[in-house]
């Protein structure tokens, strides 16, 4: 038995829940958890070994095997491409001598893609080792390579902070904040506690009231009143309720919840210890994702501040009884995981895997007990709710979209950053004021919500007319829709979970189809096919994932139909019936076999 294994097991006190903080410290240790230390920690949780093995194999970030010395995740989103991702990529390889998706011969690096990383508005963008590199040149993947085969570390290759908090002592990031716009509620003025202390005049109740009458709607997408869910929670039976915080933003051009936890993050932590208090709570998780792992001290030193004002821990305020801690759980890459149910199972040291629902996690959440989950930002407005009241909140947004929404907005513009404006402005309006011109499209919500054209700019950015998460990536004229498609519909393949057929299986089927498409062999009939699995696929599937991933193919054909159509050759059709024969041919000539004429 391994003395180290065995102390980082024993850390956490020998618990299965914890298994993603155990295979994180190992993995930091030495780049990957091997066979034999996955049948340790399986002895030591008493756990069966495939159950330590099916987590660690479930997320991107970690390993069985040696990634190489310098482990080093280049970013594939649709924004990253646009960019000039690929001419990086290849330099990449070049300089490294191994392809993506493998190691080189000596062991020093290792080349691997990666979903979306929080980075859009500084593309193309890298993580080495963990450290993040925004703004990825060829001429700066030259002098990285060069550098590490000269036995310099990743740390030495920094060669500059961002602002604001990246470049203080716990930070020290290259990342560049471009907050563009601050609004009346996220980044307006605020000083660390004024939330708080309103609790000592509140009951439970009260709290809940007051962010039901402000009409908050969750800033996740989907726009549950945060109100109603803490209430469903405060009365459903049970013994132990939580509050999670969902900081796992891994939809493609969602990057706001990033400045808030860089710049804001005592305003997150307020709103989670509000909602704490107002379902009598004694412990909040904040799941952050693993691409963010740099903030991690950040955020542990505002915790202890916290802990040390009293503002956590025993009695909190000089309220008695309201005993409340915050600790922080790292994800380790996997889009599904910002689906609730599926995040709590992460925080369970299991697979990502969504739970079918009802239970709903307000009734049955993490540990099997009442759940409240809120994003960052969500949270965040919540502690100015408290500070100065409903009737304040509500005084800005529509009647349905109350406050202000943070947009991450990208891609062929002048100003990429994040926007902090009300509910209401149009599409045109947020154009205009992200210096964005010759506009052919703008994806509204991310891969999974809806690509509009010039016909829809006139809409309004609202739950009433145009919801979104916060993601808008705008996509010049001279870009292609169909590759537009093509790069998401990659993405919710890499990221199904694989729990359910349709979207296991038709989100493959449709990305063929479409590549069937762009090499000019489609028919018209292939239109009508993908708009019919398309639709199967939003009743079929049990998580948003799922019931989301044919978005991109279904809202492009609806409003760029003429690209598809371009692409299919008129007045001749192909043979698209299956033949057996041509199928298995040149396996048959392999094994000196023929087919039957």
């Amino acid at each position: 038995m391994s003395s180290n294994v065995q102390s980082i097991v024993e850390k956490y006190g020998n618990n299965a829940n914890r298994l993603m903080d155990i295979l994180h410290d190992i993995h930091s240790e030495k780049g990957f958890v091997s066979n034999g230390e996955m049948k340790e920690i399986a002895l030591l949780l008493n756990i069966s070994k495939v159950d330590v093995e099916q987590t660690l194999t479930f997320y991107h970030f970690f390993s069985e095997n040696p990634r190489g010395k310098y482990t080093i995740y280049l970013n594939n989103s649709l924004v990253a491409e646009m960019m000039g991702r690929e001419e990086v990529a290849k330099t990449f390889e070049k300089a490294t001598g191994t392809k993506f998706g493998t190691v080189s011969d000596d062991g020093l690096f290792g080349l691997y893609d990666t979903s979306c990383i929080g980075m859009n508005d500084q593309e193309p963008a890298a993580i080495i080792n963990g450290i993040v590199f925004p703004r990825v040149t060829t001429y700066r993947v030259k002098e990285l390579i060069r550098s590490f085969r000269q036995g310099h570390t990743v740390e030495d290759m920094i060669n500059s902070y961002g602002g604001g908090q990246n470049q203080s002592e716990l930070v020290q990031a290259m990342v560049t904040n471009n907050l563009n716009r601050r609004g009346a509620v996220i980044f307006s003025d605020y000083t660390p506690g004024e939330g708080l202390e309103k609790l000592k005049s509140l009951k439970p109740q009260d709290i809940i009231e007051e962010v039901k009458n402000s009409n908050i709607r969750g800033r996740g997408g989907a726009g549950f009143p945060t109100g109603l869910k803490w209430d469903f929670c405060s009365k459903a039976e049970g013994d132990e309720r939580f509050v999670l915080c969902n900081a796992d933003e891994g939809e493609p051009g969602t990057f706001k919840d990033r400045v808030i936890l860089t710049e804001r993050p005592s305003l997150m932590f307020e709103g989670m210890i509000i909602a704490g208090y107002a379902i009598n709570a004694k412990l909040g998780l904040l799941y952050l994702r693993e691409e963010y792992y740099y903030l991690k001290k950040h955020l542990e030193f505002v915790l202890s501040d916290f802990r040390q004002k009293g503002w956590l821990g025993n009695n909190i305020l000089g309220i008695e009884g309201f005993n409340y801690d915050i600790r922080i759980q790292f994800g380790a890459g996997a889009y599904v995981c910002g689906e609730e149910s599926a995040l709590i199972e992460s925080c369970e040291g299991k697979r990502g895997e969504p739970r079918n629902r009802p239970p709903f996690p307000v009734q049955v959440g993490y540990l099997n007990q009442q759940t409240i989950i809120n994003n960052v930002e969500s949270l965040s407005s919540v502690t100015k709710i408290i500070a100065n009241g409903a009737d304040w909140f509500k005084s800005m947004g529509t009647k349905e979209s109350s406050g202000t929404k943070l947009l991450s907005i990208s891609g062929d513009l002048k100003y990429p950053g994040t926007f902090e404006v009300e509910w209401g402005i149009t599409i045109n309006e947020m154009l205009e004021m992200a210096g964005a011109t010759d506009v052919k499209a703008v994806q509204v919500g991310g891969p999974s919500g809806r690509l509009i054209g010039p016909n829809e700019f006139h809409r309004t950015i609202c739950y009433e007319d145009l919801p979104t998460g916060g993601a808008m990536i705008v996509i010049g004229e001279g870009r292609s829709i169909l590759d537009v498609v093509m790069n998401f519909m990659d993405f919710f393949i890499e990221e199904s979970c694989g729990s359910c057929a349709p979207c296991r299986y038709l989100t493959v089927i449709l990305r063929n189809k479409m590549k069937k498409i762009i090499d000019g062999k489609g028919v018209a009939s292939d239109l009508d096919e993908i708009v019919h699995w398309g639709k199967q696929m939003k009743i079929a599937n049990r998580c948003g994932l799922g019931q989301s991933a044919a978005n991109p193919i279904l809202t492009s054909i609806e409003n760029f139909r003429h690209e598809y159509e371009a692409k299919i050759e008129k007045g001749k059709d192909f043979d698209t019936e299956f033949d057996l024969n041509s199928a298995i041919i040149e396996s048959a000539r392999a094994v000196g076999r023929f087919p039957e004429a």
